[in-house]
């Protein structure tokens, strides 16, 4: 990767992401209340739909950065030679690139997210009150509370998604036979993000648990499978699928709008 496609990736990926966190930030906050362990209306109901936003604007350009510029490096280095540059292994390449791409985005994303979540669930706060509460009861190991279940979330989503976006692009521009236009792209991102965010959705309602979880507590030690079988226990599948709807529109209009405005930036600054 040279310089110039480097950069196109770095601030495709950072425009990518204020774009669709800050447009969808309404359903997330409706998702995230819905798989919070007090309920939905204790958590706010619809009140305060935008607590947190301040958070989410503030990690969402150098997180969606940092993935896409890993994302497009590991790809290019992956394809250049060896094995995985054959093109009937193309998937294994994409798999592998945007798994390394959530690890990198994640030691970014999961201190905006804890406190964003939290500001979320306990909308009467403020995002600078509850940074500075998690600060002064957890230290900044509290910042980073559900990052091993946040990166096991993201990367079965992003084995799922990646994949799949890039095998529909493919299989659209052969197709019609020329490049795909950014809504074409844009499609895709939608019916993969969709796809990847129902198979997901239990994986999401435990790190919410543990990010929303008290200190100390058996669900803050981040145990999924602990944290899984409680939800199980209490609430069943529907438990486990909570927010599953509202997760996998979010997700699908944000795939839309991310990796749509992904392709229309990275083309237009090459």
């Amino acid at each position: 990767m040279d310089r110039r496609e480097f950069v196109a990736s770095l601030v495709a990926g950072g425009c990518a992401g204020m774009c669709v966190d800050l447009t969808l930030f309404p359903l997330d906050t409706i998702k995230t209340r819905l798989q919070s362990q007090q309920g939905f209306y204790k958590a706010g109901g619809f009140r305060g739909i935008y607590a947190g936003v301040p958070s989410a604007a503030v990690g969402s350009f150098p997180s969606a950065a940092a993935f896409f510029v890993t994302y497009e490096c590991t790809k290019s280095l992956l394809s250049a030679r060896g094995a995985l540059a054959a093109p009937h292994v193309a998937p294994v390449t994409h798999m592998l690139a945007a798994s390394l791409g959530e690890i990198v985005a994640c030691l970014i994303r999961v201190p905006t997210e804890v406190v964003k979540q939290r500001t979320q669930a306990s909308p009467l706060s403020t995002t600078y009150r509850i940074l500075l509460a998690t600060l002064r009861e957890e230290g900044v190991r509290g910042l980073y509370r559900g990052f091993g279940s946040t990166v096991l979330r993201e990367v079965p989503f992003s084995l799922v998604q990646f994949p799949l976006w890039e095998y529909l692009k493919t299989l659209w521009y052969w197709r019609q036979g020329h490049r795909l236009y950014s809504w074409q792209a844009a499609v895709c991102g939608a019916f993969a993000g969709a796809v990847a965010a129902f198979v997901t959705t239990p994986l999401d309602v435990a790190k919410t648990r543990i990010m929303l979880a008290k200190a100390g507590s058996a669900t803050a030690s981040g145990y999924i499978p602990l944290v899984l079988y409680d939800v199980w226990k209490t609430r069943g599948l529907t438990g486990l699928f909570a927010g599953s709807l509202p997760r996998m529109t979010f997700i699908s209009i944000g795939g839309f709008i991310f990796l749509g405005a992904y392709d229309k930036v990275h083309h237009i600054l090459l």
